[in-house]
Formats: structure tokens, C-alpha cells, sequence
């Protein structure tokens, strides 16, 4: 016999019959888009879009952009300039 300290025919706390929790369920993720900025640009407002959905210095990622240029042989220079082929421009009208 076994010394169980539910009793019969309870379930825990928070837990379905069929094993599944009560907990709320987490709200969905918001999904991250990049949008070049329109005011915000030196180039083509990449790096601007980009440090506007991150929350970041502007300033800071184009320093970042160019040390990651100068480290991987060029290979950062042809991400920015996918980005800036394939990212669309911010919806708010420039000011």
C-alpha cells in the first residue's frame, strides 16, 4: 500500500486531470521588423532603424559597423548593404 499525501480522487494544485497546467499562458513575442530611418541616416538610415528597435546610440552601432567592417575582411559592409537593398524604409514621414 502506498502512503500517498493527496487523496484519493484530488488533483495538485494548478493541474488538469489530463496533466496539463493551469498557468497563463505567456502573451506572444512582439516581432522584431527592421525599418530604415528617415531621418536618421548618414547612408541609408540602417544603422538609424536599426539603433530606433533596439534602443541603442546611433552613433555606437556605426562604430560597431565599422570595426566588424574592418575585422571581417569586408563581410559586415555586404550585410549592411543587403540590409540597406532589403529593409523598407520607415512608415513616419521624415521632418
Amino acid at each position: 500500500m502506498e502512503n500517498n499525501d493527496i487523496p484519493t480522487g484530488t488533483t495538485p494544485a494548478g493541474i488538469t486531470p489530463a496533466g496539463i497546467t493551469d498557468a497563463p499562458q505567456a502573451a506572444p513575442a512582439a516581432r522584431f521588423t527592421l525599418r530604415r530611418s528617415r531621418t536618421d541616416r548618414m547612408l541609408a538610415g540602417v544603422c538609424g532603424g536599426l539603433a530606433a528597435s533596439l534602443g541603442a546610440d546611433t552613433a555606437l552601432l556605426r562604430v560597431l559597423l565599422v570595426a566588424l567592417t574592418l575585422i571581417t575582411g569586408g563581410a559586415a559592409a555586404i550585410v549592411y548593404v543587403a540590409a540597406w537593398v532589403l529593409a523598407p524604409e520607415d512608415e513616419r514621414p521624415a521632418y
